[in-house]
């Protein structure tokens, strides 16, 4: 097997324990604080922005028009909905802008 597939493999692993471990540690309390709680429900806001703003960074007109939709539409819309209008305005604008 090609060592492609050995490091994919090893960071699915690591993947899963960090969760499975996060997972146990949370288990054994009876009741989180709530300064503890605060921070967990503020990592997939964190996770996002690690994964959009260096994109953004070095993202062309598509990517910044894509980007100011789904913005706009997020303060009105659900999930779902920002998701489709950045992706739809990301597919068009790459169309024709490049």
């Amino acid at each position: 097997m090609s060592t492609t597939f050995w490091i994919i493999l090893a960071g699915a692993v690591a993947t899963y324990l960090t969760r499975v471990g996060g997972h146990l540690v949370i288990s054994r309390f009876d009741n989180i604080h709530p300064r503890v709680e605060a921070g967990l429900n503020a990592v997939p806001a964190a996770v996002l922005t690690t994964l959009v703003a260096p994109a953004a960074l070095g993202a062309g007109p598509a990517e910044w028009a894509a980007l100011i939709v789904t913005a706009i539409v997020s303060l009105r819309g659900g999930l779902m909905a920002m998701f489709l209008a950045g992706a739809a305005v990301l597919i068009v604008a790459r169309q024709f802008v490049g």
